[in-house]
């Protein structure tokens, strides 16, 4: 029991760091939500819209970028600390490379939007929209880049504080360029999109300057000098980071195209979605902090080939995700009529975003334990088999249900939401499943 504890408390440790930055990165996109409800559902209908097929392209960078940490990790706890350096140059690589064929992946998307049969104002504005957020996502991935490679490392604050910093400066640039004041333009949603974007560069700039300046991290060569592309490591950062980014597509894919489905219904439906899958979204933050420090601790466990470690740190993750979200799934039942409130003044919206917020309750411990289990799984370089998982949890089971509860049953908007539940309470099954499987067996590093 003793052991458990210190596993628990570990993890808070290197969590709760994590966790601030993943609110402080999703709070930019709740802080546009909020301020951009103020102009009404059509402006907020078309970030939902808009955010929602970024967020899918995104993901693919993020995934990728994934790979750098348990590999760090790992060679961290096997004492292979030269190794950390190759990681890290050929990850650069790799990420910068994947963000500029994402960022041209962006600008085609936002010609295909007429496609999707959403109201022609709400296509109008989130094409706009869309394509200035496009510009934001090489700064992501460099950030993402100096961001794993130093949680590889269990150094986990400098990217907190940054991200801290950097939604100041996106409120203040949303209260200019939204609006309209001190004498700049009035942008509207567009507004939105280049304060994100001046946020995200001052992120991605940085941390790439902290980690550069720092002289703990000089001895694994943290700069642009590259003395030559080791294939070799590109090959296994690809082979972890391509399957992760898959897992995170078929699991936001699903929350994406569900919302696609919810624009069908209508404009009043797709803003209250966006409104309770920003607020489910806060929650899920903290949930991929706890799957971050799992990650972490599983993979110097891998390092150390200490069988035992690997299922107390996995094990452990896991109860901390389960434990938080459990507390915002209370959240979410007492103060569903006053949190949508927070976002837009339409009666009518809000009594819908309210009614989703008891079905997020219901979910919230099945999201987080799937969140964890794809973290602490990837600690183990298990990667190809969560990601078959997430793809039948999503796909085969979860998104089906949202149909045929919204459609065909007349459900609406909370038969595609109970589908959803659906998708993740399978995904979290089957991924606990798995590591209590895959933990037991010693890992080749």
């Amino acid at each position: 029991m003793q052991a458990i504890k210190l596993h628990v408390k570990s993890t808070l440790k290197l969590a709760y760091p994590v966790i601030i930055g993943q609110l402080g990165f999703i709070s930019m996109g709740v802080v546009d939500s909020l301020m951009v409800g103020e102009l009404g559902a059509t402006p907020l209908a078309a970030a939902s819209l808009a955010n929602g097929l970024f967020i899918l392209v995104l993901v693919v960078g993020i995934g990728v970028s994934f790979a750098i940490t348990p590999l760090v990790a790992i060679s961290v706890g096997a004492n292979r600390h030269s190794e950390c350096g190759v990681i890290f140059r050929q990850a650069l690589i790799v990420d910068m490379l994947t963000g500029f064929i994402l960022m041209a992946i962006v600008f085609i998307c936002s010609n295909l939007l007429i496609f999707l049969n959403q109201p022609p104002e709400v296509v109008r504005l989130a094409k706009s929209y869309l394509n200035i957020l496009g510009l934001s996502i090489l700064p992501v991935m460099l950030f993402q880049t100096y961001k794993q490679f130093i949680e590889g490392l269990s150094v986990v604050r400098p990217a907190m504080v940054l991200t801290v910093l950097a939604n100041v400066i996106n409120f203040f640039f949303n209260w200019l360029l939204i609006f309209g004041n001190l004498g700049f333009p009035k942008l509207g949603l567009d507004g939105a999109g280049w304060s994100t974007c001046f946020s995200r560069l001052f992120m991605g700039v940085g941390l790439m300057w902290f980690v550069m300046s720092s002289a703990k991290f000089s001895e694994f060569d943290v700069t642009f000098h590259f003395k030559k592309i080791d294939f070799g490591m590109i090959r296994k950062i690809l082979a972890l980071g391509l399957p992760s980014a898959f897992q995170y597509i078929f699991e936001v894919g699903a929350f994406s195209f569900a919302a696609v489905m919810i624009g069908w219904l209508g404009t009043r439906q797709l803003a209250a979605h966006q409104i309770a899958i920003n607020l489910a979204s806060i929650s899920f933050m903290c949930a991929l902090g706890v799957s971050a420090a799992g990650s972490i601790r599983v993979a110097n466990a891998v390092g150390k080939q200490d069988v035992k470690e690997i299922r107390r740190a996995g094990f452990s993750a896991i109860f901390v995700g389960q434990s938080i979200m459990a507390t915002f799934g209370i959240i979410f039942i007492i103060f569903k009529n006053i949190l949508p409130a927070l976002y837009i003044n339409d009666q009518s919206v809000i009594a819908i975003a309210s009614s989703l917020l008891i079905i997020a309750s219901l979910f919230q411990i099945a999201d987080g334990t799937q969140a964890v289990g794809i973290g602490i799984l990837r600690g183990l370089t298990d990667v190809k088999g969560p990601t078959l998982i997430t793809f039948i949890a999503y796909w085969v089971l979860g998104l089906p249900s949202a149909y045929i509860l919204g459609f065909v049953y007349k459900m609406s908007v909370t038969g595609v939401w109970i589908g959803l539940l659906i998708g993740l309470t399978a995904s979290a099954a089957m991924l606990t499943f798995r590591f209590n499987i895959k933990s037991k067996q010693r890992v080749e590093i």
